[in-house]
């Protein structure tokens, strides 16, 4: 998202050059049909995904792991030859270490974790009845470390929980996301992240959604916008030359372009918006830590 104005976003740069071709007052009104009614989350991605069929025709739906890069066949060109010499494999290989390196009980996250961690990551955020809350994937990393004896880590941290998160998100990758969202507390915590997720906010009133659900596949200055579907399959990011950002740091990114002060990491408001924002992703394979031209 951008401090721009919406009618600064170009249209046409989707791949089938279709653009809905409302302003404001037209884009309030799609944005509201959209975010209407309390559906349960498969029918949220349905009529997302069918949203952008109308759009751009029909997308193989595991083209939405690749995000804004489906739209721009150079740059998905420049992402795979990174990933013949990867930019960012030193950065992997310290999260490895620090998923091995044992706690002082000489325990590990491997230990603590279910299944040694492996396909864990593609059923998070989850809600927490003991908890009474929702708990990111890092949420219950650093829950292991407070169980052996250790401090958390700080969320935004991209040389701690930034790399062990790439490392330990990547042991689910090529696996499909299964985000839980049962009746109760859980729903009312999705329908809470949904309610932010399609709010109009900040000095520029935009929300998440007129960028990656109204404008998704627009370019906006150098940018390609993506679409909400498949975003929360492959985080952390590592942009050229930057460490790992993980979701949540893109969450605080955008709030702060649309003039929003949000809650911090970790807090209700972005726990329960990534939970919503990942249910949208749910039958899409992982792809952790990928390198961004």
């Amino acid at each position: 998202m951008s401090s721009r104005r919406q009618s600064d976003i170009e249209p046409g740069a989707g791949r089938a050059g279709l653009f809905l071709g409302v302003g404001l007052i037209g884009a309030g009104l799609c944005l509201g049909a959209l975010a209407a009614q309390a559906l349960p989350p498969g029918q949220d991605q349905a009529r997302m995904l069918a949203h952008f069929t109308q759009r751009f025709g029909e997308i193989p739906l595991a083209d939405y792991v690749y995000g804004s890069l489906m739209f721009d066949p150079e740059a998905m060109a420049r992402h795979d030859a990174m990933l013949d010499f990867p930019p960012h494999a030193s950065l992997l290989d310290a999260g490895e270490r620090l998923w091995t390196r044992p706690f002082r009980d000489g325990k590990t996250y491997a230990d603590c974790l279910p299944d040694a961690g492996l396909g864990l990551a593609r059923s998070y955020p989850r809600y927490d009845l003991a908890q009474g809350r929702v708990i990111t994937f890092e949420d219950a990393l650093n829950d292991c470390r407070t169980r052996h004896g250790e401090t958390p880590y700080d969320l935004l941290d991209s040389q701690t929980m930034g790399v062990l998160s790439a490392h330990a998100r990547g042991l689910s990758d090529g696996m499909k996301m299964d985000i839980r969202v049962p009746d109760g507390p859980a729903m009312m915590a999705y329908l809470d992240g949904r309610r932010t997720f399609h709010a109009r906010l900040g000095q520029h009133n935009y929300a998440c959604a007129s960028c990656h659900v109204l404008h998704a596949g627009d370019r906006l200055g150098a940018q390609i916008l993506s679409p909400a579907p498949g975003q929360a399959t492959h985080w952390p990011v590592f942009p050229a030359g930057q460490g790992p950002v993980t979701l949540q740091a893109q969450y605080l990114a955008c709030f702060q372009r649309m003039g929003h002060v949000p809650d911090g990491p970790g807090s209700a408001m972005l726990n329960n918006l990534e939970y919503y924002h990942s249910a949208l992703s749910n039958g899409l394979p992982m792809r952790a830590a990928v390198p961004r031209p």
